[in-house]
């Protein structure tokens, strides 16, 4: 069993963060999106592990993932140099993959249900596909399941405008290597790509053996930023536990669960978990309410943050309005003159300055 991640594309939807570098490299709770689906992958037993790349990013993803070693695999980058389609992505890695069965996961997609469960479900009825399903609000923005009243898939479509069904295709997929004949019978729909819905229906018309878990915990897709500050707070929420590794002064109070990594300083300041400190960073006089996330090397000097990720090496000086739901890029500068508002929201890209006047 092999497992093939999706790590290109463009990540148009978290712009102007993703104009400098991968979407699936975007952390959450202080560790790469991409990282999380590695992780889960590895401890369902497949070692084995494809990871698409795009000629944009390819190189970064690269150089922060690393060959695997790190998480017990070994990982074979294979670029993909146009964004035509998760269909054709798989079509790009089929020399990798050969006549395996495999996993595909989209790179910017954390669950909290373990896969091991669906991979036994998968092997366990000799499946040509087990595609996973969750109950959505907005069912238009997703690839769409239409099921009979016994739960068997009868058709998939490609975000309809009027959907059969509230049903959406969560981005992690099982696929015999049969998968592989159906792609090469498909042709680039409407948007000019080859898409996985497609290649799966065309298993279902051939009375192949397709079938569909409902998946009960949550699924996060992190392609937007409101959805990655919600899958921030729900990593805090569930998996941070308390460990102060920097210093802290006698005038600073911790409350809750807090994790603070080793060279970073606190003074007079107050932090209220869950909240995840990294490396190396220095905060004096600020107050940092729950679900904050601030990466290695950032700089807080009389800030009021909480609901928010603050990327690498940012700086946030004399802004005393708190600011809240906001994605703040890698070396980034804010600070502020006389006159403010009473509250603030940011999306802020790499190397922007910024001064509210």
């Amino acid at each position: 069993m092999k497992a093939l991640i999706l790590s290109g594309g463009k990540g148009t939807r978290l712009r102007p963060l993703t104009y400098t570098g991968a979407k699936q490299l975007v952390p959450v709770a202080n560790k790469p999106i991409l990282w999380y689906g590695i992780e889960d992958i590895v401890a369902a037993g497949i070692t084995d592990i494809g990871i698409i790349i795009s000629p944009e990013t390819g190189k970064e993803v690269q150089t922060k993932t690393g060959n695997g070693e790190q998480f017990g695999a070994n990982i074979t980058y294979i670029l993909q140099e146009q964004p035509a389609g998760l269909a054709h992505a798989v079509k790009v890695a089929q020399p990798f993959l050969g006549d395996s069965p495999f996993i595909m996961y989209l790179g910017d997609n954390i669950i909290q249900s373990e896969l091991a469960t669906f991979l036994n479900t998968f092997k366990k009825q000799q499946l040509d596909a087990l595609i996973m399903l969750r109950r959505v609000a907005n069912p238009s923005a997703f690839g769409v399941a239409k099921i009979d009243e016994n739960g068997r898939v009868l058709q998939l479509i490609e975000k309809p405008k009027d959907p059969p069904s509230n049903l959406a295709l969560v981005g992690i997929y099982f696929f015999a290597n049969t998968i592989h004949d159906a792609i090469a019978n498909i042709q680039p729909s409407a948007r000019g790509e080859l898409e996985i819905t497609d290649a799966i229906q065309k298993l279902i018309d051939r009375e192949q053996k397709v079938e569909a878990c409902t998946l009960e915990g949550w699924w996060l897709d992190t392609g937007k930023k409101d959805d990655l500050l919600e899958a921030n707070r729900i990593i805090l929420d569930t998996q941070i536990t308390p460990s102060i590794q920097g210093e802290v002064d006698d005038k600073s109070q911790i409350i809750g669960r807090v994790q603070i990594g080793p060279g970073t300083k606190v003074v007079n300041s107050s932090i209220r978990g869950p909240v995840i400190i990294g490396n190396d960073c220095y905060l004096e006089n600020c107050f940092i309410g729950p679900y904050s996330s601030i990466a290695d090397g950032v700089t807080l000097i009389e800030a009021d943050l909480e609901h928010s990720v603050i990327l690498q090496k940012a700086t946030i000086a004399g802004i005393h309005q708190r600011i809240v739901d906001s994605v703040i890029g890698q070396r980034a500068q804010l600070g502020v003159a006389p006159r403010r508002p009473k509250a603030i929201r940011f999306m802020i890209g790499d190397d922007c300055q910024i001064e509210l006047a």
